[in-house]
């Protein structure tokens, strides 16, 4: 029997535990070193230390750092903890972690359990061994991992064991961030610093302005057999090949449907895990897909969101397993139905309590709102190359543009009220404001913007960047990505709008403009330099397509060349700039995510021959010995060619896919051969897309055609109608 019906006779087998019901409040937080267990375990010095550090960025003296360091060690013993880890983001996608436990041994042998500074602030990881795009080479392998005190140490548990871990970012022996935290950071202190001058326009008591993050992440859940039966869903993440099932998504009866009891008892284990490492875990749902669902939790600070989902990532995998399922990250892992994304929900908020993006009860809080609204535009129209390239990938580009997710142009949907309110400042292009258009326009904002935002327009599930209300949904990140590239993206274009924008004010307040004034001025002007970005209708379209092109937006289809916009002057001047990657760095990141999307895809045409030669050609193989034999022993019995005439048409179809497959996949190998060749990363990876649009689709055509047309007990690999629908 083959591992497909292996498979699908185990489902029935699986038994599912489901946890007890626990109320949440009880057990959130309980593994992290939250602010009221570090007032617990640390002294005042370290405490008022660990506090400065938090949210003041200032850096904490080693002395000091001993005392945090045993409070730390001491709350962590009591809970059972043995071993500790630096816990970091390399660029491979995935985290990285080494275990050391407290134990050590004094110079006389006697056994004691240690972790001082020293371990908690910095160790060394092999950074030859991770992405490096070209930074460091074999023989060259120190690297650092160093503690991020803004983001709280947790206990990961994994069985019976548990481990410390410390977030930390990771650099290389020369400097260079070689992780994603690194620059995040920067970024994010970036768009503090020009977001808090900005500010002070409006409200001289602000002196921090956080950018926050609500993630949402879209996942499929599959049985683990029927997973582990399918090569190319073990290494790749997607299938390959798959013929659609005769009922997919077309009755639109899985979104928001009732949850089947296996994936339900899944998800509650794995949110008690998230609830105890302080991820706040508020929505699950099914998703539109059969097979698919979301999560999504309460905001956060940006790097503190980024570590939860990245950390969250991580527990679903592990918690499947316990429920004997798989959940795919993959952007698109089945054909023909809806892939999944990860929707960046990004604001920006005040130490004074004041949501950036959400409109408010006065003139000055309109006019604040309108500022940072408008900036955000302009931010994403000067830069839309950029955000593009940020969620480039391998994988995305199997979901952009498809019909279900954003197309590959970055464009900005603020609904028809807001739209509105863009247009009637335009409008007086021609005039310039005066005292009296001050009150008159300000009454106009208060009365034109509506105190809630969240239902007053549509939403557009076609724009890859949308107003919501209260923040705008970077729609367009994938499911599988690390959130921490489009939001130091997006950090960084807005840090260096807002700089702009300070020194365009200042400079019309030189030439004696009223500071009101002044701001309106800056803020019509940069309305019309970013119209272009705005669209509010269906991003789907072959038109907007069309209509993009008029505008000179740009539609930057495939990763290696929407990756070119990381390392052109303007980006190099952007990142710099604002002190978030040297041209170095950008080149390196440039250079890994190439490799990145030149594995994959390489990856993928290995697993495509693989399947093509080893399971599809011989099972068409087999079924076609078997028609054979039927039409021979027909034959034999002397009936004429009406009686085998069905059977010879099935031959015919079934030898002609044959065909087609044995030869394509030669084809493919050979140009692999040919690009591998290639020395320049850009160009390889240029070769290996061209492959994929070559290749792949050809060959999964004649691959599904005859899933239909072989018999079902000859078919290795399990099909979608079984991986689809849990039972």
């Amino acid at each position: 029997m083959s591992l497909r019906f292996n498979a699908i006779s185990s489902i029935n087998n699986n038994e599912t535990s489901i946890p007890a019901s626990t109320k949440i409040t009880g057990i959130f937080g309980t593994n992290v070193f939250t602010l009221k267990t570090a007032r617990e375990f640390l002294s005042d010095e370290a405490y008022k230390s660990l506090i400065t550090s938090i949210r003041g960025g200032k850096k904490i003296d080693r002395n000091v750092a001993n005392q945090i360091a045993n409070g730390i060690r001491a709350w962590a013993e009591s809970k059972g903890v043995t071993h500790y880890t630096h816990w970091f983001q390399p660029l491979t996608g995935t985290t990285a972690e080494k275990h050391d436990s407290f134990f050590t041994l004094k110079g006389d042998g006697t056994a004691i359990e240690e972790f001082d500074g020293a371990a908690l602030i910095q160790q060394e990881p092999d950074a030859s061994s991770f992405p490096s795009g070209g930074l460091r080479a074999t023989f060259e392998a120190r690297g650092y991992t160093a503690w991020d005190p803004s983001s709280p140490a947790f206990i990961i548990e994994i069985g019976q064991g548990k481990t410390l871990c410390i977030p930390t970012i990771f650099v290389s022996y020369t400097g260079e961030s070689l992780d994603y935290k690194a620059p995040l950071l920067k970024a994010i202190e970036a768009l503090n610093k020009s977001a808090v001058e900005v500010c002070n326009f409006f409200d001289k008591n602000v002196t921090k302005v956080t950018p926050t993050l609500g993630w949402e992440q879209e996942y499929f859940v599959i049985d683990e057999a029927l997973a582990t039966a399918r090569p190319d869903l073990v290494q790749c993440g997607r299938t390959v090949f798959g013929a659609s099932p005769a009922k997919g998504q077309q009755l639109e009866d899985h979104y928001f449907g009732s949850i089947p009891e296996r994936v339900y008892a899944f998800m509650r284990d794995y949110e008690q895990e998230a609830y105890k490492l302080g991820i706040p875990l508020r929505t699950r749902h099914n998703e539109v897909a059969p097979a698919q669902f979301e999560c999504a939790p309460i905001f956060e600070e940006v790097n503190i969101a980024v570590d939860h989902n990245t950390l969250l990532m991580d527990v679903m995998s592990r918690v499947a397993k316990r429920h004997k399922l798989v959940v795919l990250l993959h952007e698109k892992p089945f054909a023909g139905i809806n892939g999944s994304g990860k929707h960046n929900n990004w604001s920006m908020a005040t130490d004074t309590g004041v949501n950036l993006l959400a409109p408010g009860k006065t003139p000055k809080t309109n006019l604040m709102f309108l500022t940072f609204f408008v900036n955000t535009i302009k931010a994403v129209h000067d830069y839309a190359d950029i955000m593009r390239a940020a969620i480039a990938s391998a994988p995305n580009d199997h979901r952009l543009g498809a019909n279900e997710a954003p197309p590959a142009i970055i464009s900005v949907f603020v609904g028809q009220y807001l739209a509105k309110v863009l247009s009637d400042i335009e409008t007086r292009v021609s005039t310039k404001f005066d005292e009296q258009d001050e009150a008159i326009l300000k009454l106009d904002l208060h009365r034109s913007i509506p105190e809630l935002m969240l239902d007053n327009t549509d939403r557009n599930r076609t724009s890859p960047f949308a107003f919501t209300g209260n923040k705008f949904e970077f729609r367009a990140v994938g499911s599988s990505a690390n959130c921490a590239i489009s939001m130091t993206v997006l950090n960084t274009i807005m840090a260096d709008t807002l700089k702009k924008f300070k020194a365009d004010v200042d400079a019309l307040i030189e030439k004696g403009d009223k500071k009101e004034i002044a701001i309106m001025q800056v803020i019509q002007k940069y309305i019309v330099e970013s119209k272009n970005v705005l669209f509010e209708g269906d991003g789907y379209s072959d038109e907007w397509h069309k209509e993009a092109e008029r505008r000179g937006l740009p539609n930057l289809k495939t990763t290696p060349v929407a990756l070119d916009a990381m390392v052109t002057d303007k980006a190099k001047k952007l990142f710099e700039s604002n002190g978030v990657y040297s041209h170095t760095e950008l080149e390196a990141r440039h250079e890994i995510e190439l490799e990145k999307y030149i594995k994959k895809v390489q990856i993928e045409a290995r697993i495509m021959g693989d399947l093509a030669i080893n399971h599809i050609i011989p099972a068409a193989i087999a079924y076609q010995n078997e028609l054979l034999s039927n039409v021979n022993g027909l034959k034999a019995a002397g009936l004429g060619e009406a009686a085998y005439k069905s059977q010879l048409s099935i031959l015919k179809e079934v030898s002609e896919h044959i065909q087609v497959i044995h030869d394509k996949v030669n084809l493919m190998v050979e140009a692999r051969k040919v690009a591998n060749n290639i020395a320049d990363s850009r160009e390889k990876a240029i070769s290996y897309e061209s492959i994929k649009s070559t290749y792949f689709d050809e060959i999964r055509y004649h691959v599904d055609k005859l899933e239909h047309l072989v018999d079902d007990e000859k078919w290795t690999l399990p099909k979608y109608r079984e991986m689809l629908f849990l039972r």
